[in-house]
Parts: C-alpha cells; sequence; structure tokens
C-alpha cells in the first residue's frame, strides 16, 4: 500500500512539472539564476580572501637589533621573537645581507661606492598569524632585549583586514537577499500551477484525502525542479569558473593574482547548491500550496 501510494507521488509530482511545461522551466531558470550569482559571490570572496591571505603573509614586521650588537649576540635574541604569540616564523638578516639586497632595488650601483654595511643594523623578519593583531605583535617586539627598533606596516594590515570584512559582510548579505528572492519567486511560480488545481484539491479534501496525501506530490514536484535546478547551475559555475580563472591567469595584467582551483571547493559548492536548490523547491513548493489546503 505504501509502495502504491509513494509511486502515485512520483508520477503525479513529474506529471505535473510536464503539465505545466512552460512554468516548470521558469521555475528551473529562477533557481538556476539565483544559484549562478550566490555562486559567483560566494566564489569571490572566497578568491579576494585568498589574495588577502597572500598579501597578508607578505606584510612582515621589521625588527632592528641595536647597533652595538654583534651578530652572534643578535642571533641569540632569535627564540625570544619565535615565543612570543601570534608570531609564525622568524627570520635573521645579518647587516651584509640587508645591505646587499637594498643595493641591488637601484638600477646603478655605483651610487654607493664608497659605503658598507657597516652603519646599518642586524634585523630580523618576523611573519605573523593573525594581520589583525599586528599592533599588538608590534609592541611585544619591541619588548624583547636587544630591539631598538621595530616598522610594521599598521594601515596596511588594517586595510586589509577592513577589506575583508567588507567582501564577507556584503556576499553574506547579498546571498541571503538572493535566497529569499529566489524562494519567493519560486513559491509564487508553484502557486501558478497549484491555482489551476485548485477545484481538484478541495474536492480530494471534501473526499476525505489527508493534507499530507494532497501536499507530497507538489513536494515531489519542488524537490525534482530544485534539483534540476541545482544540477544545472552547478555545472554551469563550474564552466564560468574556469573560463574567467584562465583568463586571469592568462591575463598579463592580472597574473599577480592567485586563484583558488575549482577541484578545492567542487564539493562544498555542490553540496550547497543541492541544499539551496532542494530548499527552495521544498519549501516553494509546501508555502504554494498551504493556502489551497485550508478547505
Amino acid at each position: 500500500m505504501r509502495g502504491n501510494r509513494f509511486g502515485y507521488y512520483i508520477r503525479e509530482g513529474i506529471g505535473s512539472i510536464f503539465t505545466h511545461g512552460f512554468m516548470s522551466f521558469a521555475s528551473v531558470c529562477i533557481i538556476v539564476a539565483c544559484l549562478l550569482i550566490m555562486g559567483s559571490f560566494t566564489l569571490l570572496a572566497l578568491n579576494v580572501d585568498s589574495v588577502i591571505d597572500t598579501m597578508e603573509s607578505q606584510n612582515a614586521i621589521l625588527a632592528f637589533v641595536n647597533e652595538d650588537f654583534s651578530e652572534e649576540q643578535a642571533r641569540a635574541i632569535q627564540p625570544a621573537l619565535e615565543a612570543l604569540d601570534n608570531v609564525e616564523t622568524v627570520y635573521f638578516v645579518n647587516k651584509d645581507t640587508a645591505w646587499d639586497s637594498y643595493v641591488d632595488t637601484y638600477e646603478n650601483p655605483s651610487f654607493f661606492e664608497g659605503l658598507d654595511s657597516s652603519f646599518i643594523r642586524h634585523r630580523f623578519v618576523i611573519y605573523i598569524k593573525d594581520i589583525a593583531l599586528m599592533a599588538e605583535t608590534r609592541d611585544a617586539v619591541c619588548n624583547v632585549a636587544g630591539i631598538a627598533d621595530v616598522n610594521a606596516q599598521l594601515e596596511i594590515s588594517r586595510g586589509f583586514v577592513t577589506l575583508r570584512n567588507i567582501v564577507t559582510f556584503v556576499s553574506l548579505i547579498i546571498v541571503a537577499i538572493l535566497f529569499a528572492i529566489s524562494l519567493f519567486i519560486m513559491s509564487n511560480t508553484v502557486k501558478l500551477t497549484t491555482y489551476e488545481r485548485k477545484d481538484e484539491i478541495a474536492i480530494m479534501k471534501m473526499v476525505g484525502a489527508t493534507s499530507a496525501f494532497i501536499r507530497w506530490p507538489f513536494v515531489v514536484q519542488g524537490l525534482i525542479l530544485g534539483l534540476m535546478g541545482s544540477l544545472t547551475s552547478y555545472l554551469l559555475e563550474w564552466g564560468i569558473y574556469q573560463v574567467v580563472t584562465t583568463k586571469v591567469v592568462s591575463s598579463s595584467g592580472l597574473n599577480f593574482l592567485t586563484t583558488i582551483p575549482f577541484s578545492v571547493v567542487a564539493i562544498p559548492i555542490l553540496v550547497a547548491f543541492l541544499v539551496v536548490g532542494l530548499g527552495v523547491g521544498i519549501v516553494g513548493s509546501l508555502v504554494a500550496i498551504k493556502n489551497y489546503l485550508k478547505v
């Protein structure tokens, strides 16, 4: 009996899709459009966050050692710096290496004839874990014995943190709005198909059919439409992302940007698309039929 009933739900749900083909097609297109926009903003936010992480990793603190310290004395400070909270790695740079690096930044080394590294200091390049805590880390480095001066790009670090927060907030707001819009449009689209069957629903209620018996075919219909929309939008998102990232990588003006391979986010994106698509399809159908069950 249950098997027959389940088969009835499937047949009615699929039959309704083909009976109202245009509205079903419109529902799938709406789900695809909303998921594509949501997915694109999500991937954009993930890539921006990845770029910011890369830039953060290059934004280091420079700690200059007291000028009267020998190289051996300067190197002895490194364990104290590595023990500080929020410190990822510490690299020691002696005077000669720092001087050579400085001279190499100029095209004409003859400017520095007669000069040597004696007037500059040994230093440490310190990479931190969380750029948001750069100010606190800088203060802790300043308090280490033997450190004379610290150079930390606080304004740049604050800019990175602000940019990341803005991108994350805007992306979440857009995704939430698009989900609400897709749910609203989906429910109203199903309402149009449901309206044509309002008399049939009323008769079924009058002869004793339960609300669940009437509702399930519409749930199956919404589930199938949501599944079709989810899979279609996922394949389109995959193709669009591959095209865009290939263009970015091959562009001479944007080759400094790194993009996340789609394979890294493929499973989470697929799961998210299925959850949202099926959720919109099922909930939209339930909302659409709700009023017609009140007989």
